[in-house]
């Protein structure tokens, strides 16, 4: 991101409930009344991240055009634009710019914080209050300073997905529940020529949560929650995050140029991988089955053999066993945004939205009322596990915000390319942190 602001902040969940720039921008922060709301034409454009064909994409558009015919003034341009570059760079050039999009996708966490601290944001404290009391607690990650400038539509823990199949091929009679069973289910799956575990280190994010996650088995969660208030990086814990890494990268556990695949693109990125038979596994969140239809060649085939298990425990590691890593996706306003789009938001929340997104498969909803419509099986795994998670932590590089995410998922992703090394992933998290 283009501000250099330390952020950070931590998500302790408990789903057990289960779960853009239009000539027609106002300026200021007075809302106008009720009344007049959706008396003049607006156009609001709206960027998300569903950019390849398949159930999530359809979504939105039908979402965008039932919006448009409730309330005819309102006409909504919407564009789907690949997570990275979205994330990365197109989102942030345009919230520089004088004309961004009006509503967005947004992270939460330490990104948000950047980004209210810069005054790109909405405040939409006032108008939400309804929707945050039924989303509940995960509401909390788009908030800075107690106030709500963004909510989310989707949340829920990472696992690993898998191919059922080729488990029982390889003789693999239970998801493994350690590392040290998935290190033996790794070394079962080569018997049989099989990828074990797809990664798309070539996007880095999905490469630097194989980190995250033995960070949050070497950690505290006292370390963590420490970690994302201060970024305070001198517990050992985060070194050995690294070492640990380090030796499951050297059982050689993945695909081969691993470095260079990409994440979740096409049939030859790492999701597509385990959509089309050709690994056994892939460390991914609630997302991912989405993403698998899109890029499957045989859904069928697919649904079939298509799993998921939580990410196993680290023996005789100080962290919490049930804690597991999460997050969600959400939408935020920009600061001089028509009224309009603060409406458009609540309705992406509404249950009945949520529970058509829940029926696409491509995720978890977080609204009350919703959770009927997660009826895909590996994602119904996902739903319970996220219940009975004893702790859940936000993704890392949302949690430490922007500045340091970047630099922190750069220095893991050079531990797999094999020129970094534990303590430099460190060191680039603390530089990082006083910039």
């Amino acid at each position: 991101m283009a501000t250099k602001r330390r952020a950070g902040a931590v998500l302790a969940l408990f789903m057990t409930s289960a779960l853009v720039a239009a000539g027609c921008n106002s300026g200021g922060d007075e809302e106008p009344s009720e009344s007049e709301l959706y008396k003049n034409p607006v156009t609001l454009t709206w960027w998300h991240n569903a950019s390849q064909e398949g159930p999530g994409k359809t979504y939105w558009e039908k979402v965008a055009k039932d919006f448009s015919a409730l309330h005819p003034t309102v006409t909504i341009q919407a564009e789907g634009i690949e997570t990275n570059q979205l994330q990365r760079t197109r989102l942030p050039a345009a919230l520089l710019s004088s004309d961004p999009p009006d509503i967005f996708q947004s992270w939460g966490g330490g990104e948000i914080r950047e980004q209210v601290e810069a005054d790109y944001l909405k405040d939409v404290t006032d108008q939400v209050k309804d929707e945050v009391a039924n989303i509940g607690s995960a509401a909390e990650i788009w908030q800075a300073d107690g106030k709500q400038y963004g909510l989310p539509y989707r949340m829920g823990i990472e696992g690993i997905w898998y191919n059922k199949d080729m488990f029982q091929r390889a003789g693999i009679a239970a998801p493994p529940t350690t590392f040290d069973e998935l290190n033996d289910a790794v070394t079962k799956l080569k018997a049989i020529n099989v990828i074990p575990i797809a990664v798309g280190a070539g996007d880095k994010w999905p490469a630097a949560h194989w980190w995250y996650n033995f960070a949050l088995r070497a950690c505290s969660v006292d370390t963590l929650k420490k970690a994302s208030t201060d970024l305070s990086f001198d517990d050992q814990c985060f070194v050995k995050a690294g070492q640990d890494l380090k030796t499951f990268i050297d059982t050689k556990p993945f695909q081969n140029n691993f470095i260079a695949t990409p994440g979740q693109n096409d049939p030859t990125s790492a999701n597509g991988l385990l959509a089309n038979g050709k690994a056994a596994m892939e460390l991914m969140g609630d997302w991912n089955k989405g993403t698998l239809d899109t890029v499957a060649a045989d859904k069928a085939a697919l649904n079939k053999f298509i799993g998921w298990f939580p990410v196993p425990a680290l023996s005789g590691s100080p962290g919490d066993p049930k804690a597991a890593l999460g997050g969600g996706d959400g939408f935020a306003c920009a600061k001089n945004a028509p009224a309009e789009c603060v409406e458009f938001l609540k309705y992406l929340v509404s249950p009945e939205v949520q529970k058509g997104y829940a029926e696409t498969g491509t995720g978890l909803p977080v609204a009350k009322g919703a959770e009927a419509g997660v009826q895909d099986p590996a994602l119904r795994s996902v739903l319970e596990a996220t219940a009975g998670a004893t702790y859940v932590q936000l993704w890392l590089d949302t949690a430490f915000g922007s500045t340091v995410g970047n630099a922190m998922n750069d220095a893991i992703v050079a531990i797999f390319a094999g020129n970094g090394t534990p303590e430099k992933v460190v060191e680039a998290m603390k530089a990082a942190a006083r910039k």
